[in-house]
């Protein structure tokens, strides 16, 4: 059980670190690789999709954190 725990910080971790790393690229460049001039809306809209391709990884994240909760309590000893 310990594993799955430690297993499911480091893909967080990944996940979470990647999606910053992500936007920060997008915020700071100026001109996208079709050469248009990136504006503070565009920024938004492209952050936007990269969010919207990040929930599906999310919602995974948030199914395996319900099921580590509940198979460690199961786990624990009854008093």
């Amino acid at each position: 059980m310990k594993i799955s725990w430690i297993l499911w910080w480091v893909l967080t971790v990944i996940e979470l670190g990647s999606f910053i790393t992500i936007s920060l690229l997008l915020w700071f460049r100026d001109v996208d690789a079709a050469g248009a001039v990136q504006t503070t809306e565009l920024k938004w809209m492209s952050i936007g999709m990269i969010s919207t391709l990040f929930i599906i990884p999310f919602l995974t994240q948030i199914a395996w954190l319900i099921i580590n909760i509940v198979t460690s309590k199961k786990l624990a000893p009854q008093k």
